[in-house]
């Protein structure tokens, strides 16, 4: 089987960047025939230049779909499978696939489809207003916090949308259940088109004792959207210690004015040492997540998680089983869950025990490439078919979410 694997790597790296290139190494282990076709935003300058050609590719990259046409032609993959798209390829490279007979296998990391910015969240809180009321409300709202920019995203996302470029997908990826849902109810993709496949996530073989850990680590850019002053008032409520991690290019000079311990971290090893010397890690996301891969990579240490009460983070970790859940935006609510595991060191070591068997059962590598190989086949099988419509109505929505509050 044949796969060509097409992505933009992001500016600043991240979860996503992580999750596709361990599939890819993962698939040529196995014995697929993989190749890429990728394009980098680091190659952006971080000038206006740089800003403009990320404009003008987001709308309608030509030279680079003439290359990927020429690349369809030449070599012939069995199937297309994209990852991350924006800026510099977009799905513009759908119809060419569906011309070329070649399926495509799509990857969701995060909620572009639904949102221009995507993550459903306008900076305090969750926010639908685009899939309710239209792509503008990115530009109404200022989501982007640069004129300009909210206007391109809004744009490019409108136009994807009017066009109806991800009905050209065979298959979406999802990595679960809370995201195939929102698909199906919010870009009215069929479930049947819909597969769920969680990261693989390799746990170690000397799990930590959580019940000895020193602080509550936190792990992931320093956003809004990731919820880290809420992480940050809960331990001034609870007066314990917290140890917050961040990827190369973070600015850890605000958090270290407030006192706050930082480690910059410069690869995998680094970060594990951050998860191993915590009491728990925790995820006081304001958005929906899809996935967090970091709440996974600490139970595979054997450190359980604390995790707000919302989106995907209810089914990366278990409540009660793997680990403890908050109200999103609460930190007294986090303080409370905090104390108990620091007070609690039987109920600290059953959670990360729990959560490394779950990673063990769940993501390991046999799981993922078994499920990711059935989506595969499913689309090799599957008659060719008109593509349905999935362009986004507004005239009946499901109800929107609560709002979390901020802090």
């Amino acid at each position: 089987m044949k796969i060509l694997h097409v992505f933009n790597r992001h500016r600043g790296g991240g979860g996503a960047d992580n999750a596709w290139d361990a599939t890819i190494a993962l698939s040529r282990r196995r014995g697929l025939e993989v190749d890429i076709f990728e394009k980098d935003s680091r190659h952006l300058s971080a000038g206006l230049s740089g800003k403009l050609a990320a404009f003008t590719h987001g709308l309608y990259p030509a030279a680079t779909l003439r290359d990927f046409a020429a690349r369809l032609e030449r070599d012939r993959p069995d199937i297309v499978h994209s990852h991350e798209l924006y800026p510099l390829l977009t799905p513009w490279l759908f119809p060419l696939c569906a011309r070329a007979g070649v399926p495509v296998v799509h990857s969701c990391y995060d909620f572009r489809i639904t949102c221009p910015i995507a993550t459903h969240h306008d900076g305090a809180t969750v926010c639908t207003r685009c899939t309710d009321r239209g792509a503008r409300q990115a530009l109404v709202r200022n989501c982007r916090n640069s004129l300009p920019e909210s206007a391109a995203f809004a744009l490019r996302h409108a136009l994807a949308n009017e066009r109806n470029l991800y009905a050209h997908v065979s298959r979406f990826i999802v990595l679960t259940d809370f995201s195939r849902d929102w698909l199906h109810r919010r870009a009215n993709i069929p479930l049947d088109r819909i597969s769920v496949n969680e990261c693989a996530i390799p746990a170690t073989s000397d799990p930590v004792d959580p019940a000895t850990g020193g602080y509550f680590a936190f792990a992931g850019r320093f956003v809004p959207e990731k919820g880290l002053e809420v992480l940050i008032a809960a331990a001034r409520l609870s007066g314990l210690p917290i140890h917050v991690a961040g990827p190369a290019g973070s600015d850890p000079a605000p958090l270290i004015a407030q006192n706050v311990p930082v480690t910059i971290t410069d690869g995998p090893a680094s970060l594990a040492t951050v998860y191993r010397g915590a009491r728990a890690l925790v995820v006081p996301s304001l958005w929906f997540e899809t996935f967090a891969i970091v709440a996974a990579e600490a139970m595979a240490h054997g450190v359980p998680v604390i995790a707000s009460r919302i989106g995907a983070l209810q089914d990366t970790v278990r409540e009660g089983v793997t680990g403890l859940h908050f109200v999103p935006g609460d930190a007294a609510d986090l303080a409370r869950q905090m104390r108990s595991l620091w007070d609690d060191p039987a109920l600290c070591r059953r959670l990360g025990a729990a959560g490394h068997a779950d990673v063990c059962a769940r993501f390991n590598e046999d799981a993922h490439f078994g499920r990711l190989m059935a989506a595969y086949e499913a689309v090799l099988r599957a008659p060719a078919s008109p593509s349905p419509d999935f362009r986004q109505s507004r005239s009946a929505r499901n109800p929107v979410p609560t709002p979390v509050r901020a802090g």
